[in-house]
């Protein structure tokens, strides 16, 4: 949530951030009227309160009628005092539910617009002239089946629709992956973790996942758990309700999950392949860093994740997401997409957020430095998902007879190999 300090004193600023998203503007001002009614609510307790309190020492002093008099309005402050109390949890309870459904500020220079309107901010390698080279390319669901690589016949049979096995080299694939993402984040300082999968309904909210994003989430009912969409959930809420030190940050975690996504609203689309399922793993990275270092941070997330696309040899652009586009908790997302080239254009591969303090002050993360306590800035960011980066390299790395050549900086994770051949 946002510091209710700026709401009351620039509604403005946040009235423009919520138009921009596309997101309700009214809700600023009913959050103001409710702002108003707690703090009202507040001051009328306390005031009762003090002279309830008054009155008991006046009480014990007082003589006769004075002190008949003095018990009977003891007898009527108490009923006010319990309403005046019901009324102040009343209005604190209707903020912050209105506070939970306001999303973070966009940030100034955010392009405006919806999920079209991004700015490429650059573009990176040149995709292959596969006809120059006087061949077709293969997708990867057929160069999956002739590497024996990815099994999405079975995947269906035994979990349904958008599940697939990974087998053979394709299981290799995706361990190479997660070990040269993993080396790579800790040379950056980042401690690994394998957090869990399933997070109580705080930690999904926090973050940001139970309001725009509910519907794509997998919840276990019988324990009022929920199957997490990126590992950024559990590693928010890894200091939860705790008060950090300023010196420490930032702190910075490389998370290796696996990801489950309902992937509402997408009939229809991706039917083909591993490129939109309902499960895959990726790595993560994370950030508690201070909040005057935010913005540094998200630049360097985005050199991060282009390094390892670098290292991948993947033609791929970088986008700046357009305000309308954004979750309810970032402030700002640059995206990485790869070319595919079969499908003759480029789809998301990473995504890296600046969530400033929102999700901190949700969660109750802060620090502590010599200007006293405050919340932590938090930033996430996609190192891999291994699916669509199994998609990417298959696809840009294909040979005329099927085989595959493996990019050098992946080829010491899968045992030296430098090519992937068909399986006889």
């Amino acid at each position: 949530m946002i510091d209710p300090k700026l709401l009351r004193e620039d509604p403005d600023r946040v009235r423009e951030s919520q138009r921009r998203r596309g997101a309700s503007v009214e809700l600023v001002d009913q959050l103001l009227a409710a702002d108003e009614r707690r703090r009202s609510s507040i001051a009328s307790f306390e005031q009762l309160r003090s002279e309830q309190k008054s009155l008991g020492k006046q009480v014990a002093r007082a003589q006769g009628e004075e002190k008949q008099a003095l018990l009977a309005r003891t007898r009527e402050l108490s009923g006010q005092v319990k309403a005046a109390e019901a009324e102040q949890a009343e209005g604190e309870r209707e903020f912050q539910r209105l506070m939970l459904e306001l999303d973070n500020l966009v940030e100034d220079d955010v392009p405006p617009g919806g999920e079209d309107d991004y700015v490429v901010l650059e573009e990176v390698g040149s995709p292959r002239d596969f006809a120059a080279e006087g061949f077709e390319p293969r997708d990867h669901v057929e160069l999956g089946q002739l590497l024996a690589a990815i099994d999405i016949e079975r995947g269906a049979k035994v979990s349904g629709a958008r599940f697939y096995y990974l087998t053979g080299v394709g299981a290799l694939l995706e361990m190479a992956l997660i070990n040269m993402a993993v080396e790579q984040a800790m040379a950056y300082g980042f401690t690994p973790m394998i957090p869990p999968s399933l997070v109580k309904p705080r930690a999904m909210e926090g973050t940001g996942f139970l309001g725009q994003a509910a519907d794509d989430v997998y919840r276990v009912e019988q324990d009022d758990l929920y199957l997490v969409g990126t590992s950024e959930v559990p590693l928010a809420a890894y200091h939860m309700d705790e008060i950090l030190d300023a010196d420490a940050l930032p702190l910075r975690y490389a998370g290796s999950s696996p990801a489950f996504r309902r992937e509402a609203g997408s009939y229809g689309k991706d039917t083909r392949g591993i490129i939109r399922v309902h499960w895959f793993d990726k790595v993560e990275m994370f950030s508690f860093c201070h909040p005057d270092q935010a913005r540094e941070e998200h630049q360097r997330f985005l050199a991060w994740e282009r390094e390892f696309w670098d290292r991948l040899e993947i033609p791929y652009r970088v986008i700046d997401t357009a305000a309308g586009d954004l979750g309810a908790s970032a402030a700002r997302k640059y995206d990485i997409e790869a070319w595919i080239p079969t499908q003759g254009r480029y789809r998301e591969v990473t995504s890296t957020s600046n969530c400033t303090e929102f999700q901190a002050r949700r969660l109750g993360v802060r620090f502590r430095d010599a200007d006293g306590v405050r919340p932590v800035a938090t930033l996430n960011g996609t190192l891999v998902a291994i699916a669509r980066a199994i998609v990417a390299l298959l696809e840009n790395h294909q040979q005329a007879d099927g085989s595959v050549l493996v990019p050098k900086a992946l080829q010491s994770y899968l045992g030296g190999r430098v090519l992937l051949e068909p399986r006889a």
